[in-house]
């Protein structure tokens, strides 16, 4: 009987040191921690890799607006003079002042095309007064039809009007503008103008000085003549023609851009 009681008891000592099959719980916890630190510097490297190609697209875009090459490798802002020191490196600081003021500047030309626009309905001057933006800025294009009688540069009755409205318009925004008078390619060969040159700029001009005798300040006026080289369209019909002889009043993009920097200074 003795004998017969005893494999009973070798079985229990056995079940009781058997393991559980499969890993500890802790394995997966470790193994998820890890994980997570992977992708936390993944994330680290991409996002590095991202403000690289961001300056990148900074300078290319400084390169354009200001004309000149001289934006050094090392991240200085010698065009925005947002950094004094050329030898200072790039830094988080630094990209956030130049999208900052980018950000502004675009913000700028966005308010003063709206209350053009809103000038434009009120006076009822759509069709002969447009705005509209570019790479210069906000631009205010009036038909030389509702300025200039036909090969003329002395402003019609119904054109000082005009101006005299615009001149209001231009006192809300203290920037710099430039007057720039276009033609078409209709030669002309007269004593005082030889050539749409001097028609262009003499337009030009007369405008400027209807501005400044409404007491625009005159420093910050200039005047260029374009003649018929830069058409909106194809001088191809009359209609086309018409399009291209105007007078384009333009709030500079540098000069909102010195204004906006200013701004960041005095902060």
């Amino acid at each position: 009987m003795a004998e017969e009681e005893n494999p009973p008891a070798e079985e229990e000592e056995e079940e009781e040191h058997e393991c559980e099959e499969g890993i500890p719980a802790w394995v997966m916890t470790f193994a998820d921690l890890v994980t997570l630190l992977m992708v936390f510097f993944i994330l680290l490297f991409a996002m590095g890799t991202i403000e690289k190609e961001k300056w990148k697209q900074i300078k290319a875009s400084l390169k354009s607006a200001l004309g000149t090459d001289a934006i050094p490798e090392t991240g200085t802002r010698v065009g925005l003079d947002v950094i004094k020191d050329p030898d200072a490196s790039l830094d988080e600081d630094t990209i956030t002042a130049v999208d900052e003021v980018g950000a502004m500047v675009a913000k700028e030309v966005e308010e003063i095309a709206s209350e053009v626009e809103e000038f434009v309905y009120t006076n009822k001057l759509s069709g002969q007064v447009e705005v509209s933006s570019d790479e210069r800025g906000a631009i205010i294009t009036i038909s030389d039809v509702v300025l200039f009688p036909p090969g003329r540069s002395r402003m019609t009755f119904a054109g000082k009007k005009t101006i005299d409205q615009v001149f209001d318009l231009l006192q809300q925004f203290n920037y710099d503008v430039r007057i720039e008078g276009h033609t078409d390619n209709s030669p002309i060969h007269t004593e005082q103008f030889p050539s749409n040159w001097e028609l262009s700029a003499s337009r030009a001009a007369d405008v400027a000085r209807l501005l400044v005798e409404s007491g625009f300040p005159p420093e910050k006026l200039s005047v260029v003549g374009f003649a018929e080289f830069q058409p909106k369209v194809p001088n191809t019909s009359a209609k086309n023609r018409s399009t291209n002889r105007r007078i384009e009043i333009v709030y500079q993009r540098g000069s909102i851009r010195g204004k906006m920097v200013d701004i960041l200074r005095r902060r």
